[in-house]
């Protein structure tokens, strides 16, 4: 009887802990310590909740970076229904997806040059992802010139400010916040 006794008190002792004093004081701490990274990141902008750093949004308006395609159930970017494809490399729906995406991005980007960029034809593990490479948002330039009548070394110079450089250098790649970069778009006076 006694192993069980102690077995018992294992059990409701560990469940104390782990189920409540553990995540109580992570809460506490992550709340304290990273506020507004444990508050979801939020952009905010004059009082007005715009988006969050963490979670890329659907942006298709011709005068707009485009994210990386999102692979969210009923849709795009949704945030509770986080998850990739899961397509594999051989499956004929994932190359339908692809080609499809190709022949769309082409078809709004008639100006860009070069390849499409491999991030703006997949979609990322979460779906989520609001981030995307300098060379991807680079890559969308002309649509957006032409869409706003803004030079197109101004938006170069523009995705250059908006791109993220990991710290130190060596632990990943540059990236560049989507909607940071959209927010700073909408920021430019078209009359400059």
């Amino acid at each position: 009887m006694l192993p069980l006794r102690s077995a018992i008190s294992l059990f409701f002792v560990l469940t104390v802990l782990t189920g409540g004093a553990y995540p109580l004081i992570t809460t506490v701490l992550g709340q304290w310590l990273f506020p507004w990274q444990s508050m979801g990141s939020q952009i905010e902008i004059q009082g007005q909740v715009r988006g969050s750093a963490l979670i890329g949004q659907a942006f298709t308006q011709a005068g707009y970076f485009h994210g990386r395609p999102s692979a969210t159930a009923e849709f795009p970017y949704n945030p509770m229904a986080s998850g990739g494809s899961n397509l594999a490399v051989g499956n004929p729906q994932l190359t339908q997806e692809l080609t499809e995406r190709a022949r769309a991005l082409k078809h709004n980007n008639p100006d860009a040059t070069g390849p499409i960029p491999v991030t703006l034809l997949t979609a990322s593990g979460s779906g989520l992802d609001g981030q995307l490479p300098p060379e991807a948002a680079l890559w969308q330039i002309p649509r957006i010139a032409a869409a706003r009548h803004i030079p197109e070394s101004v938006l170069t110079t523009l995705v250059e400010q908006a791109t993220q450089y990991p710290i130190p250098g060596y632990f990943g790649e540059p990236v560049v916040n989507v909607l940071l970069l959209n927010l700073a778009l909408d920021r430019y006076p078209a009359s400059h």
